[in-house]
């Protein structure tokens, strides 16, 4: 099986999308500098931040479009790769945004945004708060790559079938306010009681899981590749959604056990941040008196130490809830699997999305 960077690289779509990035973060930069040079701080954390994307989203709408009767030499790849960078903005933009609701420190090895911005307030030692400045820039940061996602996605699909090029801005206005209203709801989740009826916490989790990422994350780039390849978007989902799902479980486990230097998030940063996710709902159901305290105490303790960090590790894998939430990983997995192979897709495509979305879930970053 290809390595997930030979499955991004297949048709150079990877630099293609990271060339249509490029080419537009140029034309922004000319804009703004029209405005004022000190605007060019957010256009340099927007770079940043783009620089380090793996192009997962955009290669699943590829494939997809691909897998949908999409050629590699039509004037339509364009809208295909141009869509991909669409989605790599808007996933930007969700990105900084969701640092500062959640007061990550990091993201991909480097200061989050709203810490970037709080540094370069320091260092320039201007007056007022730096902290409360980074996290103002950082908003406006989001505001304006969700902007320019909006733009490139309907720059990428000018030249398409006006009818076409609808179908696909409805699934991206779509997606967008998925994510927003999954964003809220998460926001919501955190402040509801927890751990008193376990199901409802899951059902919650799993609710959150499908709004706020899974669907952004697979189905709905897959179901944009379909909708520029003329086919219904709609027919994705028995396959985009629980190759969704099973990305963000994989990522429930990674903010708990990933390798700092891999994932480029602080070891344990989902408990500091108090996320109710299904893995720890799954060790409530089987942890002591004593071990639900622990897990409970350490939920949402921006203090949290590597020891007690370790000790929440414990609880996890004791339970049996790491081992749960890799069976369910699987599942999902392979009911994706088994719906994709039974679509009436290219075959050459298909196979592209099989080792893709076996490749979301099984990922160590």
């Amino acid at each position: 099986m290809p390595t997930p960077t030979e499955l991004l690289d297949q048709e150079d779509v990877r630099r293609d999308v990271d060339d249509a990035l490029s080419l537009h973060l140029d034309a922004l930069r000319d804009r703004m500098l029209a405005v004022d040079e000190a605007t060019l701080p957010l256009l340099h954390e927007a770079e940043q931040l783009l620089a380090g994307g793996k192009r997962l989203r955009a290669a699943f709408c590829y494939w997809s479009w691909r897998a949908h009767g999409g050629r590699a030499d039509s004037a339509d790849r364009s809208a295909a790769i141009g869509t991909g960078a669409a989605l790599e903005l808007f996933q930007a933009a969700a990105l900084v945004h969701d640092d500062v609701m959640d007061r990550s420190d990091t993201r991909r090895g480097r200061p989050a945004a709203h810490r970037a911005f709080a540094a370069v307030h320091r260092a320039q030692g201007w007056d007022g708060n730096p902290d409360e400045f980074g996290t103002n820039a950082a908003i406006l940061l989001g505001d304006l790559l969700l902007s320019s996602c909006g733009e490139k996605a309907t720059l990428a699909t000018a030249d398409l079938d006006p009818g076409v090029a609808a179908r696909v801005r409805a699934v991206f206005d779509l997606m967008q306010a998925e994510v927003t209203v999954g964003q809220f709801l998460d926001v919501r989740a955190q402040v509801m009681p927890w751990g008193v009826d376990l199901d409802a916490d899951e059902a919650r989790s799993r609710a959150i899981i499908r709004a706020k990422s899974a669907r952004y994350s697979v189905e709905h780039p897959m179901a944009l590749g379909a909708a520029i390849a003329g086919a219904d978007p709609a027919s994705v989902r028995a396959y985009g959604l629980p190759f969704g799902e099973a990305f963000q479980l994989r990522d429930d486990l990674l903010g708990v056990f990933g390798d700092p230097t891999v994932t480029g998030k602080p070891a344990g940063d989902d408990l500091r941040e108090g996320k109710r996710t299904v893995l720890v709902s799954r060790a409530l159901r089987s942890a002591s008196e004593a071990e639900r305290e622990t897990v409970m105490a350490a939920l949402g303790d921006e203090d949290l130490t590597g020891s007690r960090i370790d000790d929440v590790r414990t609880i996890l894998v004791s339970t049996g809830a790491v081992d749960e939430v890799e069976a369910l990983i699987e599942n999902l997995a392979d009911a994706a699997e088994s719906a994709l192979r039974d679509a009436d897709l290219d075959e050459s495509g298909r196979a592209v999305l099989l080792a893709l979305g076996r490749a979301a879930a099984q990922r160590r970053v």
